[in-house]
């Protein structure tokens, strides 16, 4: 069973903006109003001997929180970001329990980056964004283990620098694999891939869904 209550995110949005309000405070939180039309094609057209970035390219960065107007993003300054969670907490680690990358990883700042840069952590309009809520919510539920599947992993030193500067407790981290279909693909809603229960409705087992997910039976395992 989930823990009860159930959190639902549209009741605490008080919490996000304290945690946003904390963020701007520091320095490393600022307005962003571009499209992703324009995003596009700010990636799509490097200037000439520089190679394309793979994320958003500090169009807005420098924009003082008091320029914000509804319907922009709000976006992590990652350099200022990083000066300030190490300035204050020393260099930046997580642990992590999983199979796939067991032990202590330290932050890479080049990673960090490359990978994510200035991730939106909300919208005026829409609210808080995932890389924010996920902090602020394991936290709020006194969360010591985070288990996520491998396609999040990439993302958790960006969580481990939010936890940071945000003054919250650090968990430690479990990534598992996927399931994946014959072409490598996981297995996703968005994907329109089939549900336990589409399988169950065309007539296969339990014991057949569990293959069909990789999984091996109890009596196959001895």
């Amino acid at each position: 069973m989930w823990p009860e209550p159930v959190l639902r995110q549209s009741e605490h949005r008080a919490r996000y903006a304290a945690a946003l309000d904390r963020l701007a405070a520091l320095g490393v939180a600022y307005p962003c109003r571009c499209t992703r039309a324009e995003i596009r094609a700010a990636l799509s057209a490097p200037q000439e001997g520089v190679a394309a970035p793979a994320v958003y390219p500090g169009t807005c960065r420098g924009r003082p929180m008091a320029e914000a107007a509804p319907g922009d993003a709000i976006r992590l300054d990652l350099d200022r970001a990083l000066d300030r969670a190490v300035d204050r907490d020393g260099p930046l680690a997580f642990a992590e329990r999983g199979p796939l990358h067991p032990g202590t990883h330290p932050l890479d700042a080049a990673a960090l980056r490359a990978g994510t840069g200035d991730v939106v952590l909300a919208r005026r309009d829409i609210g808080v964004a995932y890389h924010l809520a996920v902090v602020v919510d394991d936290a709020f539920q006194g969360i010591t283990e985070v288990v996520r599947g491998d396609d999040l992993f990439a993302a958790t030193p960006l969580h481990r620098l939010l936890q940071a500067l945000l003054g919250l407790p650090v968990p430690v981290w479990h990534h598992h694999r996927l399931i994946r279909d014959a072409a490598g693909r996981r297995l996703a809603k968005r994907d329109d891939a089939r549900s336990i229960a589409a399988c169950r409705e065309a007539g296969l087992t339990p014991q057949a869904v569990a293959a069909l997910a990789g999984f091996r039976s109890a009596a196959a395992t001895g």
